[in-house]
């Protein structure tokens, strides 16, 4: 019994209106799209169609059905064409990016991946939040920073390092923080989007330690934390690569670089892995590792 042939084919002639119609797309005789009619409705026990000499009509019974049809079509579509996206690059992408190392690092990459795959559509989302990759709120993750346990594939994408700043007209103000304990008298802007206590790592006389900070204002995005420092409003410590020109044209001042523990912050291509990770998932990924 070919239930979704039969679905296929009553979707058509209530569309269509007639049998003739539908035999006509079909490429199929009236009387073999009737007897698939008389089929379904033997099958369902109710009357879908109203039959009259010049028309056709949906009772209340086939109108339902005919939604149900055009989900479970729907549906089935669907599904086939993940599964074919499996084999070949093509189909919706949603990769997931920091706004700021997004817009200095991945954006300028994508108009050549754009060119190469042109059957994939990217959709950016452009946030400092994390997104849950395993319940399906993107496809691929560029994440900074350690990783949460989890189901997860990870390639590794490059290295960023941390650096703590202010702005010239703060340090007028406030002064400049000589050691790491200095910072209990300043104004931090707090990176913080686990709703968790600040702290910046630190290295002192061979010995790493953290240290809780506060100010006025936390943000959640890496951007706008660079931007509160250049005007003045607190210390931050930012991805030094994203403020390198800032730093040059003495926008902001390097602090307490003796302390910096220096190491760096790995970047990360998180999505589902395993056999059946979508063509698309896999050369986008690849692209990022090669040329990040």
């Amino acid at each position: 019994m070919d239930v979704g042939g039969d679905l296929e084919i009553f979707t058509l002639v209530a569309e269509e209106g007639s049998f003739s119609a539908a035999g006509r797309r079909l490429k199929l005789a009236p009387s073999s799209i009737a007897r698939v009619i008389d089929r379904i409705e033997a099958r369902l026990g109710v009357r879908l169609l109203l039959r009259t000499t010049r028309s056709l009509m949906l009772t209340p019974e086939g109108t339902a059905y005919l939604l149900s049809a055009r989900r479970i079509l729907a549906d089935l579509r669907e599904t086939e064409q993940s599964i074919a996206d499996q084999s070949s690059p093509k189909g919706r992408l949603r990769v997931s990016i920091s706004q700021l190392y997004g817009r200095m690092f991945v954006v300028p990459l994508l108009r050549d991946f754009i060119r190469t795959y042109p059957d994939i559509l990217l959709e950016i989302i452009s946030s400092d939040t994390v997104v849950d990759i395993a319940g399906g709120q993107a496809d691929v993750a560029v994440r900074l920073g350690p990783l949460p346990d989890g189901p997860l594939t990870a390639r590794k994408l490059g290295v960023t390092h941390k650096v703590i700043v202010a702005a010239p007209t703060y340090l007028a103000h406030r002064g400049k923080p000589i050691i790491p304990e200095d910072l209990h008298d300043h104004d931090c802007i707090g990176f913080n989007f686990k709703r968790a206590a600040p702290t910046w790592p630190f290295r002192k006389d061979g010995r790493d330690f953290s240290l809780a900070i506060k100010g006025s204002v936390e943000t959640n995005n890496g951007e706008t934390e660079g931007q509160l420092a250049i005007e003045g409003i607190g210390i931050a410590r930012v991805c030094a690569e994203t403020v390198a020109d800032e730093i040059q044209a003495g926008k902001l001042v390097p602090l307490l670089e003796e302390f910096n523990p220096g190491d760096g912050e790995e970047v990360h291509a998180v999505f589902v892995g395993g056999a059946h990770t979508p063509a698309r998932v896999r050369c986008f990924v690849d692209y990022l590792v090669d040329r990040l």
